[in-house]
């Protein structure tokens, strides 16, 4: 894993700085799949992929661009930015994260054509955590995964090849739809709360915060859109689901999407060559929120779980955290009673041949094809 670290040890810490929790359940996932949980730094996974693009794919990657309107029409579609600019192809993946200005138009022609008509919320994810993320140089050995828990204030430390990360969650007074753009002033006055916060063993937030390469602090909106096409635009990632970090489950949700969609539309374009019509792209964008809702829907439940046990967000998580899933025979049961069987599962792009899977105890659900299969 040239950009990252497999992620190998678990620690507990609680906040007067005495571990409570020391668990093999990293180790447990390599064994079940032949690779681990990777810590890596996201921006040189996209430069990494860029860099592999040929040239002619990297020419099309337009820069520096707003999109203002996009027309959705039975031969194509028309994107406006706010340059003027004007792009015309067959459809528009939407990959444009939380605040998705396509989720937004989409919904505005949805409406403009029918009012009455049930749609999500202008702004569909409601935030009960905020979470301050702070990177810095690596202070410890790679691939650890350490958390300290507290009531409505929790830590996450990880530690990757070259930098860690620390992402410190806070529950927020209510539960909010706002958008907050913080200052550096709100940061800077988070972080003194949590000054003193143990992350692991001689090492404070504080520490870190002092060496960071950067910060930033954000509102972690939580849900699943209802609604994710219109016409010949669709949606994916963020646009239409979010999960608060804690389990690495937006990038990894945002793949799957991506690699079912893609399915879709290699299938359809398989079947009758050329462009495809309105009707068939209706009914790829639709087989594909049927394939991804219900593991969206059970990663958002795992997802926002995980945040609560680590927030003590009541007194029953609290006790699951501490006493229960401290405990490393009910870690590892979790994994691979819960989190393999679903990993398992995992979609491939069924139209490329390439190397075949990782192999561990538990099989895949969904082959790589060979270079046949693939034809």
């Amino acid at each position: 894993m040239p950009l990252g670290t497999e992620g190998l040890y678990t620690k507990g810490f609680l906040q007067n700085g005495r571990a409570f929790k020391d668990v093999s359940d990293l180790r447990t996932f390599k064994q079940n799949h032949g690779v681990g949980l990777v810590t890596f730094h996201r921006a040189e996974l996209i430069q990494s992929l860029y860099d592999n693009l040929p040239d002619g794919a990297k020419a099309r990657y337009l820069l520096n661009k707003k999109v203002a309107s996009i027309e959705s029409g039975e031969q194509g579609v028309k994107v406006i930015t706010t340059d003027g600019s004007v792009y015309t192809g067959s459809i528009v993946i939407g990959a444009d994260g939380v605040h998705s200005t396509t989720r937004k138009i989409i919904r505005g022609l949805a409406l403009a054509e029918d009012p009455e008509r049930e749609w999500d919320a202008e702004n569909p994810f409601p935030a009960e955590y905020r979470c301050l993320w702070c990177t810095f140089p690596r202070p410890s050995e790679p691939g650890e995964c350490f958390e300290t828990p507290g009531k409505d204030l929790s830590a996450m430390y990880l530690t990757g090849r070259d930098r860690g990360w620390v992402l410190l969650y806070d529950r927020l007074p209510e539960a909010t739809i706002e958008r907050h753009d913080y200052t550096e002033k709100d940061i800077e006055k988070f972080a003194a709360k949590i000054a003193e916060y143990p992350l692991r063993e001689n090492l404070k937030a504080k520490d870190i915060f002092e060496k960071r390469f950067t910060w930033g602090l954000s509102d972690l909106g939580e849900g699943v859109a209802k609604h994710w096409s219109w016409g010949r635009i669709v949606l994916v990632g963020d646009a239409i689901h979010k999960f608060t970090p804690n389990t690495g489950s937006g990038l990894n949700n945002a793949i799957q999407d991506i690699v079912a969609l893609t399915n879709g539309l290699h299938s359809a374009i398989q079947r009758v060559p050329g462009q495809p019509d309105s009707n068939t792209l209706t009914e790829v964008f639709k087989k594909y929120q049927e394939q991804r809702m219900n593991p969206l829907q059970e990663d958002y439940k795992r997802s926002a779980l995980v945040t609560r046990l680590q927030a003590w967000a009541s007194r029953l998580h609290f006790f699951l955290s501490r006493f229960v899933f401290s405990w490393s025979f009910a870690a590892n049961f979790l994994v691979n009673h819960v989190i393999s069987p679903a990993v398992r599962q995992g979609l491939v792009l069924n139209y490329v041949a390439c190397t075949d899977l990782p192999k561990g105890k538990v099989s895949w659900e969904h082959q790589i094809p060979n270079s046949e299969a693939a034809e």
